[in-house]
């Protein structure tokens, strides 16, 4: 059996296979995963436990770049970033994976009541150790998870799509479908520059000024907002949320700020104004 680091061309390999396994488990066909462990046992001369653990560190790589990954494979941190490399790599090999649009939220789905899971915001008490934590927040800067997520439309509207059914189902289960058919869709019908993505309302017919974030990775995944956002934020306290998605594309779920921001986030200048005077 092979011993020490990995190569780049082992970790190409071992990419590209979990990948498959991935593209399965998203399309909900069934895989075997000890035949796949079986076949690179034999194409690259590692053990079984050590491809089985290679496996766990692509699923916390995937995560670090605001990937989904296969639940199957818990994430092992303290990853090489070879491996990451290996992984960026075949991403953009196959950048019509990261352009994808879930398969599971069709439009006829989304014409249905929504049932949108809505829990609590990340905190400091469920977080990774702090040398793990550090080591996915360096590689999704390293890589502007953000500003991925934030280019990607696709991704994006789809996110905004299902949070305007959620509104609009759970208004109508409370009682109130005449403020179901005034839920607004912003940024689709009118444009961006509101500051918001979504004009909503609470049972009681107060505003809920909804901005989106979407993403297919964990709820820990980085996201971009804008100054016209957080100033709207901050004139509209009252109504204004942030309404993070996450793991969008195999089983999506959320949460939701409140502004102040700076309560929940730490907000990091990326880009400067430079002008002449």
């Amino acid at each position: 059996m092979a011993e020490g680091s990995w190569t780049d061309a082992e970790n190409d390999l071992i990419v590209a296979d979990y990948f498959q396994m991935l593209k399965l488990d998203a399309a909900g066909h069934p895989y075997v995963k000890a035949d796949h462990n079986r076949r690179l046992q034999q194409r690259i001369g590692r053990s079984r436990g050590s491809i089985e653990f290679k496996y766990q560190n692509i699923s916390a790589v995937l995560i670090a770049l605001g990937e989904d990954w296969i639940p199957g494979y818990k994430p092992a941190a303290r990853f090489q970033m070879s491996l990451v490399d290996a992984v960026v790599r075949w991403q953009k090999q196959n950048h019509e994976w990261l352009e994808r649009v879930p398969v599971a939220l069709s439009t006829s789905q989304l014409h249905e009541p929504a049932t949108l899971w809505i829990g609590p915001p990340p905190t400091m008490s469920n977080q990774p150790p702090p040398q793990e934590l550090e080591q996915m927040l360096h590689v999704a800067r390293k890589f502007d998870v953000a500003g991925r997520d934030e280019r990607n439309r696709k991704l994006g509207r789809a996110g905004e799509q299902l949070v305007v059914a959620h509104e609009q189902a759970m208004l109508k289960a409370s009682g109130r479908p005449d403020l179901a058919e005034n839920v607004c869709w912003v940024s689709e019908e009118v444009g961006d520059g509101a500051g918001y993505d979504i004009a909503s309302f609470d049972q009681a017919g107060q505003p809920r000024l909804l901005e989106v974030k979407t993403t297919n990775g964990w709820e820990r995944t980085p996201f971009h907002i804008s100054r016209n956002e957080l100033a709207v934020a901050e004139e509209r306290r009252s109504h204004w949320r942030l309404l993070r998605l996450w793991n969008f594309s195999s089983e999506p779920k959320a949460f939701e700020l409140a502004p102040p921001l700076e309560a929940h986030v730490t907000l990091m200048a990326t880009a400067f104004q430079a002008s002449f005077g």
